[in-house]
């Protein structure tokens, strides 16, 4: 599908799902309320994927990779831009923690080249969507142009329509980009008009130094480009990159094949933050997975009214924290859907829950 036709695809919340799953909660043997945000995090999932009893077996960590010309051209990051196409291979060599958390998941990754800035000699498991080599530096201009970005966000889609035909019940979001960071908190400044100082964070570990440099190269950006805060594909198109641009295709492409989405940290953060705006429907198929290190993170989650699951002060990327998340998610189902009822168990129910079922 292409960009409008997902966007015209994505529905509410199946309210009768959602009904049939709450009713089942309040029958199971337990108090009601008793496993508190798992409860409703089962009805949630339950309303996105429109199946009272949805299942979670079938999970893949999306990670996308892409170079920033900012990041190539001046000083942000603790790392040089060579680092993404090392983490790359590195991915496909099952070396990364998003490796070794995937497998204790039982979930597959599929490593996705958005816009590496150089050509990858990768075996066949490498999805090449590359749309360009590295985007332009922001601090001088537009990163990207408008049509690269809906190429890019057309391609997140593609990866999902991919996955979804073999088979797909729950997706989370990962990033790799050395200088993502930056692209991130200049999408969260211009979209919520936040001051820069305010969402900008350490990323790669940076001093104090490179930290007022990010942050005056962030402000640049912004007040060259003059990104359009009411039109989210214009922020994404001069400040953004095509890791996350193609990380709103794979949100925007779940939300349309009501797949639910864990969304990773700040980078993951900044694609659902355009992703809701062009949006606001997409929303409701967003788990957040854990609050980030990051300051400019918790300004999207309280943006966007989503509270994390977690809270380890992470801020690696590449779908950690979302990979941590699913736990929780498939815990919640497996609740819903395993957990005897009082009627199943003869356990005599609460005199409460009694009236309430005599009602």
């Amino acid at each position: 599908m292409n960009l409008p036709e997902t966007l015209a695809r994505i529905q509410p919340l199946d309210a009768a799902a959602m009904a049939a799953a709450r009713a089942r909660q309040d029958m199971l043997t337990k108090p009601h309320g008793s496993l508190g945000r798992l409860e409703e995090l089962s009805v949630k999932v339950a309303g996105m994927t429109g199946q009272p009893l949805p299942r979670t077996d079938r999970k893949a960590v999306v990670t996308m990779a892409a170079d920033h010309g900012i990041a190539m051209e001046e000083q942000v990051s603790a790392y040089p831009s060579e680092v993404t196409p090392q983490m790359v291979y590195n991915f496909l060599n099952s070396g990364a923690a998003i490796n070794v958390l995937a497998r204790q998941l039982g979930a597959r990754v599929t490593v996705v080249d958005m816009g590496v800035a150089v050509e990858l000699d990768a075996p066949a498991t490498l999805l090449n969507k590359k749309v360009a080599f590295g985007t332009q530096n922001m601090a001088k201009g537009p990163a990207m142009s408008r049509d690269q970005a809906i190429r890019a966000i057309e391609a997140g889609i593609a990866v999902v329509e991919g996955l979804v035909g073999e088979g797909l019940d729950l997706v989370a979001t990962g990033d790799m980009g050395i200088g993502n960071t930056t692209a991130s908190s200049a999408i969260v400044a211009a979209i919520t008009g936040a001051p820069v100082a305010a969402v900008t964070g350490r990323g790669t570990g940076i001093d104090d130094n490179l930290l007022a440099n990010k942050v005056a190269l962030i402000q640049r950006a912004l007040e060259i480009n003059r990104p359009d805060p009411a039109d989210a594909l214009d922020v994404l198109a001069k400040v953004g990159g095509f890791e996350i641009a193609g990380l709103v295709g794979v949100i925007l492409g779940s939300a349309a094949h009501r797949v639910p989405v864990v969304v990773d940290g700040f980078i993951s953060g900044a694609a659902a933050l355009v992703a809701g705006e062009m949006c606001p429907q997409a929303r409701d198929y967003l788990i957040a997975a854990h609050s980030s290190v990051e300051i400019g993170h918790r300004v999207i989650l309280e943006r966007m009214e989503l509270a994390p699951l977690l809270n380890l002060d992470l801020r690696l990327g590449e779908g950690t924290g979302a990979a941590l998340a699913m736990h929780l998610v498939e815990a919640a189902v497996r609740i819903l859907k395993e957990m005897a009822t009082f009627a199943e168990a003869g356990v005599s129910e609460s005199k409460e829950q009694d009236a309430c079922s005599a009602s």
